[in-house]
């Protein structure tokens, strides 16, 4: 059955609305509460002394004010129509602030957590030596440190704009300059990082298959990844193979917009880049179009 164009724009249109007003709101609090319990169980004793442990702990808060901030923010801005980032100038400052600062900040840390378990899966003893806590929050501080700086471009060039003489609305700075910075600096990122992810977990899983290879009798008096390091593994694979799916799926929407750019496009293209753009797909739906660059 065919369905006229007309249909399939105002489908593309309605979806990102559905999910913002009945999907967002569960993985909201499904977030909220997951994150509460793994907060709970790292904080235990037995946990709390693992180094990784600690990256896992500041990826947890930085998910919890994405969640808080950005994801709740785009369930009424999207699903409900009710944008207060449109009024309020500071508002429309920090939501975007505290979206692009904590969408660069959680995959650095996840990085930082793929090297201390480098470290760990090491049969180097002196390798495994820089595993240590005083290094994992020397590298958190460094890392908290660039990318709150690194951030603050949204601060100075995201402002609430005059779109239609009574429509005003919060969004980047429109200069040719700033949107080019932009999006091709969130693409770089949506690429590298992931790059990055994907080469670490390779080599850690390398050194878990030489260990785990071994025999044990040649393991005696070495030490060797204990169970929770395993876990703790195995855990922190799952949160980068997702983190890697968004970052692709980020990469395709700027990819779509930046290929329309270029060409004439119909009114289901834009549709489906709006859709791309508007499903939470990119920074919690605040990616900014590539169209509007000159």
């Amino acid at each position: 059955m065919a369905y006229s164009d007309g249909y399939v724009v105002q489908l593309l249109m309605n979806i990102p609305i559905y999910l913002h007003q009945y999907v967002a709101p569960i993985l909201y609090v499904i977030g909220n509460l997951g994150n509460c319990l793994t907060v709970f169980i790292f904080l235990k004793r037995s946990w709390r002394k693992n180094v990784c442990v600690l990256y896992f702990l500041v990826c947890l808060l930085s998910n919890s004010i994405f969640i808080n901030a950005s994801l709740l923010g785009t369930i009424f801005t999207t699903g409900f129509q009710i944008d207060l980032t449109d009024s309020n100038e500071f508002l429309c400052k920090f939501f975007y602030y505290i979206t692009f600062l904590t969408s660069i900040y959680y995959p650095v840390t996840l990085i930082l957590a793929s090297i201390d378990r480098l470290l760990v899966s090491s049969q180097n003893v002196s390798v495994r030596l820089y595993s240590s806590k005083r290094l994992a929050y020397l590298n958190i501080s460094i890392n908290t440190a660039l990318c709150i700086v690194f951030s603050l471009h949204l601060f100075i060039k995201v402002h609430i704009q005059r779109i239609r003489p009574t429509v005003y609305k919060c969004y980047y700075d429109q200069s040719s300059s700033y949107l080019n910075f932009f999006i091709y600096s969130t693409l770089l990122i949506s690429v590298l990082l992931p790059l990055i992810m994907i080469l670490l977990s390779v080599l850690a899983f390398k050194n878990v298959r030489r260990i785990q290879a071994i025999a044990r009798q040649r393991r005696q008096g070495i030490r060797s990844m204990n169970k929770k390091d395993f876990q703790l593994l195995r855990c922190l694979y799952v949160h980068n193979i997702i983190y890697i799916i968004c970052s692709a799926l980020i990469v395709i929407a700027i990819g779509y917009g930046l290929r329309l750019k270029y060409e004439t496009s119909t009114a289901v293209e834009l549709a489906i880049q709006n859709f791309l753009m508007g499903s939470g797909v990119s920074n919690g739906g605040e990616t900014c179009d590539p169209q509007n660059l000159p």
